[in-house]
């Protein structure tokens, strides 16, 4: 073809060449062309509070943040997130040392890899796991190896003796996900001390991607690693304003961890995007400031959103993992005589006008994940009550 050179050598680093377009792209894709309900991508159909959008309106009408705000993060910020870590989990972190604010957690997770992580290094990750955390493990050259979380009843449950069996002595880190995505398991109180535990006794570093902390239902509790014994020096902790306050697209996230932490995963953060979201900072600031009745409000509409899919998934057919947090569900589709997870959320758009997401591209083991589906209840009401229904229909 004119004026394409060749190369023996694919364009693709090699690192990435099992990564191609995320699943969330395709199946997004494939909503908007047949006109199905996306229950596949986890976004929110309808904005968060209307005062922290006329907050960010009202920043960029008064200049603040439309130049390049501070590579760590605006001030008001980080102090918010400071207030936010001491207020809820009695966590103190100094938001001139211990912050650093990020375009979403997606970067936070690429740059704390990117800085924590040298070519060889292992790094143990809870299987399935979302899918840029194996993306940013490559590119930092890194070896991931996963620990599969099981069905167990209604829930997935982790097996601490295979996480300890999993560390080696060219293990650099693990990798933690509480609420988990996309099993909506919330790790207890005696897991991650177990997790606390072996990281001590093996001096391992430890991230862990705790963006759903404010959507855990009936009698989970979401408790920082942070705050367990021998962990405050040891741990990243990323958080995010997307998922809390229902703005995805302004891409606003956090790193806290000890100084030296920061400072290393800021090395790398400065050359990905140095600064974003300079406005909606601001914003965000504001919204970690809400009083906790708007946390709680927030948590029991998603309550009463999971609680109308679960049963309309079940009364479908499907097995369902009842979600102890975040805003999906999983399910079993062998019991309406599928197996192949792939083949059938990509006929589902056509049969039922429906989107989800196979679980399978968050495994290294595909088998495992085969047979599960993940659905997103972060829709209006009376969507989940449409999709259900035409489920049942499909049924």
């Amino acid at each position: 073809m004119a004026g394409m050179t060749s190369t023996a050598r694919p364009y693709l680093n090699r690192r990435l060449a099992e990564f191609g377009t995320t699943i969330f792209a395709e199946m997004s894709a494939l909503a908007t062309a047949t006109g199905a309900i996306n229950l596949g991508q986890g976004f929110p159909d309808t904005d968060g509070p209307e005062e922290i959008r006329e907050a960010a309106v009202r920043a960029l009408r008064d200049g603040r943040g439309n130049q390049y705000p501070p590579g760590p993060g605006v001030p008001e910020l980080r102090h918010a997130i400071s207030a936010h870590q001491r207020h809820r989990y009695g966590l103190a972190y100094d938001p001139d040392t211990e912050v650093l604010v990020t375009a979403g957690a997606t970067e936070a997770i690429a740059a704390t890899l990117l800085a924590l992580v040298e070519p060889g290094d292992e790094v143990v990750a809870l299987e399935p796991y979302y899918d840029s955390y194996a993306a940013s493990i490559a590119m930092a050259g890194g070896r991931r190896v996963p620990v599969t979380l099981r069905p167990d009843g209604d829930r997935f449950r982790l097996d601490l003796d295979e996480l300890r069996a999993a560390v080696t002595d060219r293990t650099r880190l693990l990798l933690i996900n509480t609420p988990h995505n996309p099993t909506g398991t919330v790790l207890t109180r005696e897991e991650l001390a177990a997790i606390a535990e072996l990281a001590v006794e093996r001096d391992l570093l430890v991230v862990t991607d705790e963006v759903y902390e404010h959507l855990v239902f009936d009698d989970a509790e979401h408790l920082p690693l942070a705050g367990f014994p021998g962990m405050r020096d040891r741990t990243v902790t990323i958080g995010s304003a997307g998922k809390t306050f229902s703005f995805t697209g302004w891409k606003v996230g956090w790193v806290t961890a000890a100084p030296a932490l920061v400072s290393a995963v800021r090395s790398a953060k400065q050359y990905l995007t140095y600064v974003s979201a300079g406005p909606f900072q601001y914003a965000v600031a504001e919204a970690l400031a809400l009083p906790d009745s708007y946390f709680d409000g927030f948590r029991r509409d998603m309550l009463a959103r999971r609680d109308i899919l679960t049963t309309g998934l079940t009364e479908a057919g499907f097995g369902v993992f009842r979600p102890a947090g975040t805003y999906f569900v999983t399910t079993d589709i062998r019991p309406l005589g599928e197996k192949d997870g792939f083949a059938f959320c990509r006929a589902l758009p056509e049969r039922a006008g429906v989107v989800a997401v196979p679980n399978a591209v968050f495994y290294d083991d595909r088998e495992a994940g085969a047979p599960f589906v993940r659905f997103a209840f972060c829709k209006k009401p009376e969507v989940l009550r449409e999709a259900t229904d035409r489920l049942r229909r499909m049924a």
